[in-house]
């Protein structure tokens, strides 16, 4: 079975997934069109549901044969993925049985969104667009950043300082080899912080994805690129954190075998 997920950006198509994904009793698969270069959430379900198979854009043939299997398979479509564009595509799957879901926030009516779907799930209420919403996207592969600046950053771009923002979400590495995933949605007070599953990266840059994607208007897309690039450390800071870490960590493991 495919199960097509489309809607307004901050509305819920990820966490609704994450939901099925987690009581889901047959395998499973994911396929996010448009992501590249920035797949933010297919690497937080890929870390948080290693055994759901990811599909890449390369690999969007396979659709069909997985529709006629014992699995499901959910497309996430983004906001700024044209419905019309994708159709051809899901039109084919129609013969194996493809649900068309569109996660809409319940003080928003009569979208495409609406008249797309052949079913309706209620979503955040997220708050009205005005104006034609942008969408920036950029990758941070190999770059680690300052936490203090990480965290000056983020308040400004979620306060408005680069524009008004109604979504932004990012993956983000850290000196002490950790990454993070950052969310935040216009009308929700508090943005969310979730550490990823995966292993500390404490040998020199990170050989996986990092990025982040800004939804909003009237966005300084150059002012946002700038700071980031401001809060990114250098290959000698990178260096003596990580050694400081890996001692740490060291005389930890010590402890502990001598408890």
């Amino acid at each position: 079975m495919i199960i097509a997920v489309a809607g307004l950006p901050g509305a819920g198509k990820t966490t609704w997934i994450r939901q099925q994904l987690a009581i889901a009793k047959q395998p499973v698969q994911y396929f996010s069109p448009g992501s590249d270069p920035v797949p933010i959430d297919m690497t937080c379900i890929a870390a948080e549901f290693p055994n759901v198979k990811i599909l890449t854009e390369d690999e969007e043939h396979q659709l069909l044969n997985l529709a006629g299997l014992e699995s499901i398979t959910y497309i996430e479509l983004g906001f700024h993925v044209d419905l019309a564009s994708i159709e051809p595509v899901l039109s084919v799957l129609d013969d194996f049985s493809i649900h068309r879901v569109a996660l809409m926030p319940p003080n928003i009516q009569d979208t495409e969104w609406h008249a797309w779907a052949s079913e309706v799930v209620p979503g955040v209420t997220v708050e009205p667009t005005e104006g034609k919403p942008q969408l920036w996207r950029g990758e941070l592969s190999g770059q680690i950043l300052d936490p203090a600046s990480l965290d000056v950053f983020w308040y400004e771009l979620t306060q408005g300082a680069y524009g008004n923002v109604n979504r932004t979400k990012g993956i983000f590495e850290l000196a002490d080899g950790r990454a993070f995933y950052f969310d935040f949605v216009a009308g929700i007070p508090d943005s969310t912080y979730t550490e990823l599953t995966v292993p500390r990266w404490l040998k020199g840059r990170p050989q996986r994805f990092s990025g982040i994607e800004v939804v909003g208007v009237d966005l300084d897309q150059e002012a946002i690129a700038q700071t980031l690039k401001d809060c990114c450390l250098s290959d000698a800071t990178i260096q003596n954190y990580q050694q400081q870490i890996k001692e740490s960590l060291a005389i930890v493991d010590e402890d502990l075998e001598e408890a």
